[in-house]
């Protein structure tokens, strides 16, 4: 399986924060979803994969290509979308495209009005104007308008009414028919991810925790409830965090296997959604006293 991005063993560090060692990969012909909490790295992250910021440490490959030695071809390869309006908000639609178009030397005004038409944004009416919906449309038009092969969104449904997300996620499943595409969606709505990802990478601290194929995952996380008197301090060290209260308990584990063997039939395991293994992870032990 060839991947599209290699990052390995990449390092940034801020004054308070740093990435550490971030080795991962992006599969193509997939949908890899980008979680973890706000400030874990996924803004860094994607900024050092789109040559934002530059790397201190460590290797990232893009199309197998050097991304310091070929970021130009590289670019003109990739479409990318992000959360905030980065675009000039008093020019419009049609005074944009004769800015954004030449810089592409795979542009196709075919493409680019056919999602015009059916997104029916105004090609004469000033972006600051449009919607947040409406401007997301706008980029992603923009983004995928060259046929990038790899397509980097950052937070593309955050803020946005069911029904403009619900559209936007049918989109990227209509753009990931051509197996040849590749989608690196960082979100904080793992629901979304339920519809879309095949894989999931999770960052927690400036650390890659997993990256894994979505339904692995989810057989091998469990959430695990049962009676406190099950517990020792040994067993409690198999979770990934554990949640007390005075009628039992619940955690996490990443080994339901291990916890099988453990409680046999003593306790009840449920399937995990991804919002469950971030929430654990990120807080820990809680003690609760209701």
């Amino acid at each position: 399986m060839t991947n599209v991005v290699e990052f390995k063993r990449v390092t940034k560090s801020f004054k308070n924060f740093s990435l550490k060692d971030v080795s991962f990969s992006i599969k193509k012909g997939y949908v890899t979803g980008f979680i973890g909490a706000n400030g874990a790295g996924k803004s860094t992250t994607i900024k050092l994969l789109m040559n934002l910021l530059r790397k201190e440490s460590g290797e990232i490959t893009i199309f197998g290509l050097d991304q310091d030695k070929h970021n130009q071809a590289i670019k003109e390869r990739i479409g990318f979308v992000y959360d905030e309006n980065c675009f000039y908000e008093t020019l419009s639609i049609r005074e944009l495209r004769k800015i954004i178009a030449p810089m592409y030397q795979n542009w196709n005004d075919d493409i680019f009005y056919k999602y015009i038409d059916q997104f029916q944004l105004p090609e004469k009416q000033v972006i600051k104007s449009f919607s947040k919906g409406m401007k997301m449309k706008m980029a992603i038009s923009f983004a995928i308008s060259h046929d990038p092969e790899f397509i980097i969104m950052d937070e593309p449904t955050s803020g946005l009414d069911p029904v403009f997300r619900r559209e936007i996620l049918e989109l990227l499943h209509d753009i990931m028919l051509d197996e040849q595409k590749t989608i690196f969606f960082s979100t904080h709505i793992t629901t979304d991810l339920d519809r879309i990802a095949d894989y999931i990478t999770y960052i927690h601290g400036g650390r890659i925790l997993f990256s894994k194929e979505r339904d692995e995952l989810l057989s091998e996380y469990g959430i695990v409830k049962g009676s406190t008197d099950l517990l020792d301090s040994d067993i409690e060290k198999e979770f990934v965090s554990i949640r007390k209260t005075n009628v039992g308990f619940e955690a996490l584990t990443s080994d339901v296997k291990k916890s099988k063997e453990i409680f046999g039939h003593e306790v009840l395991i449920e399937k995990p959604t991804l919002d469950d293994i971030m929430y654990y992870t990120n807080k820990g032990e809680l003690t609760c006293t209701h």
